[in-house]
C-alpha cells in the first residue's frame, strides 16, 4: 500500500504524536509499504511532504482573519483554509491510504481526498477541550459561546469524516459518543503500541546526567504548558522538602510555560533540588537514572511519558484524568492522584520515599505489564485491519 500520514500539526515536532507516525512509517515500510509524511513546517511557512522534500510556501504574512466575533475561532479557521488550500496542491489520488493525525487533517483530506482512497482518523486526544481550557480558561467572562461551539463542532465533524475513526482508550471512545454524538459504529479502540527493542537499546546509551548519592530522583518528561499541571508537582515538592531531603527532581522538557515555572521554584527555594534539564533526546537512558516518574496532568490520552516509564520499570504517579487509569492499577502498577491538588501527591510521594520496597515493586510489576501490553507488532497488526476495513468502502 501507498500511505499518507497527515498533521495539523508542525513537523517534525516533540511529543508522542511524532513518534507514533514514526514508529509506524518504520515498520510499515519494514512490510514493503510506502509512507509519506505531511504537516506545517516550523512557523508555518510551508506545508511539505518532508520525506520527499515537497514544500508548498503557505501565503507571506499574517493570514487573513476569518470573519468571526472571536479571534480564536479565526486564528484557527484561516490556518485550516491555508492548510487545505495548500493540501490541494498534492496528488491524493496516488494514495491507497490517508491516515489523518488530528481533527483539522481529517477534515481536509476528507474534503480533497479520491474516490477511491480510503481514509482514517486516530484522535490523539481531545482537540476541542484542550484548545477551549487552553484558551478561554473556563472562566465565564472570557469564555466565548461561539468559539466552544465552534470547536466543538470541529471535533464532531473531524470524528465522523473518515471512513474509519481509531481512539487509544474507551475514555476518548465514551467521550465522543457522549459528548459529541459521534456513532459508535464508526469507531474503532486501538491502544497504542511501542517500539520496545529501540527504547531498550536507547536505555543502554550514555547520559552525562548521573544519580545524586543517597538521593532518590523524581522525573518529569514533557511539555511546559498548563495542562500539565507542573505547578502542582513543584508545589507539592515544597510540602516535601519540609520533612525529607533525600531526594531530587528533574524536570526535562521546554515550552510556553517554563520562565513562570522557573520563578516558581526560585520562589519557594529549590533551585537546589529542581533542576530544569531543557529539552532532551536521552530520556530513555535518563529514566534508568531514575525512581519514580511524577505526571501530573489535568487532561491526557494515552501519555508517551507513561508508557516509557513502564518500560523502564520505574513507579508512576499520575494524575486520575481521561485514558491514564486504563494504563495503571492503582497500587499494582503505579499510583493515581486526583488532578488539581498538590497535598495528595505531596503524600503520595512521600508514602513511596519511605517504603523503598513497594516503590521496587510498583516499577517491576509497571515494566511485566508494559513488556506484554505496548508489544509494537500486534498493534501494527490492527491498524492494518482497519486500514483494510476502510478500503472494503470504497469496493461496494
Amino acid at each position: 500500500m501507498r500511505i499518507l500520514f497527515a498533521t495539523f500539526w508542525q513537523i517534525p515536532h516533540v511529543g508522542g504524536v511524532w513518534k507514533y507516525m514514526n514508529q509506524l512509517k518504520n515498520r510499515y515500510e519494514l512490510l514493503g509499504h510506502t509512507v509519506d509524511i505531511i504537516g506545517f513546517t516550523q512557523g508555518h511557512k510551508a506545508l511539505a511532504v518532508i520525506n520527499r522534500n515537497i514544500f508548498i510556501p503557505t501565503p507571506a504574512g499574517q493570514p487573513p482573519m476569518a470573519e468571526s466575533n472571536d479571534p480564536i475561532i479565526g486564528s484557527y479557521s484561516s490556518l485550516l483554509d491555508i492548510y487545505i488550500n495548500c493540501f490541494k496542491q498534492i496528488d491524493l489520488s496516488e494514495y491507497n491510504v490517508i491516515h489523518a493525525q488530528d481533527i483539522f487533517s481529517s477534515i481536509a483530506v476528507n474534503r480533497l481526498k479520491h474516490p477511491q482512497t480510503a481514509t482514517v482518523t486516530t484522535m490523539h486526544g481531545c482537540v476541542a477541550q484542550e484548545i477551549i481550557d487552553a484558551h478561554y480558561h473556563g472562566q465565564i467572562e472570557n469564555r466565548s459561546i461561539e468559539g466552544v461551539q465552534y470547536f466543538c463542532q470541529l471535533e464532531k465533524q473531524g470524528a465522523e469524516a473518515s471512513d474509519c475513526t481509531i481512539v487509544a482508550n474507551r475514555w476518548m471512545y465514551e467521550k465522543l459518543i457522549s459528548q459529541f454524538d459521534v456513532s459508535s459504529q464508526q469507531l474503532n479502540i486501538l491502544h497504542y503500541g511501542y517500539d520496545i527493542e529501540a527504547f531498550t537499546a536507547s536505555a543502554k546509551e550514555t547520559t552525562n546526567m548521573k544519580k545524586p548519592r543517597n538521593k532518590k530522583v523524581i522525573i518529569f518528561t514533557g511539555r511546559f504548558t498548563p495542562f500539565k499541571g507542573v505547578r502542582f508537582l513543584i508545589e507539592a515538592l515544597s510540602m516535601l522538602k519540609k520533612t525529607r531531603h533525600d531526594w531530587v527532581c528533574w524536570l526535562v522538557g521546554s515550552g510556553p510555560e517554563e520562565n513562570e515555572l522557573k520563578k516558581l521554584v526560585k520562589e519557594a527555594r529549590l533551585e537546589k533540588d529542581i533542576v530544569f534539564l531543557g529539552q532532551r533526546d536521552d530520556i530513555p537512558a535518563l529514566l534508568q537514572q531514575s525512581d519514580m516518574l511524577i505526571l501530573p496532568t489535568l487532561i491526557e490520552n494515552q501519555p508517551l511519558s507513561v508508557i516509557e516509564a513502564q518500560l523502564s520499570g520505574k513507579a508512576i504517579i499520575a494524575c486520575q484524568v481521561g485514558g491514564v487509569p486504563e494504563m495503571i492499577q492503582h497500587g499494582m502498577t503505579g499510583m493515581l492522584v486526583p488532578p488539581k491538588n498538590a497535598y495528595p501527591l505531596y503524600e503520595t510521594i512521600a508514602y513511596l520515599l519511605q517504603e523503598p520496597a513497594f516503590l521496587n515493586n510498583l516499577g517491576m510489576r509497571a515494566k511485566h505489564f508494559a513488556d506484554d501490553y505496548w508489544r509494537l507488532g500486534p498493534a501494527i497488526d490492527r491498524v492494518i485491519a482497519v486500514y483494510q476495513k476502510a478500503l472494503k468502502t470504497k469496493q461496494i
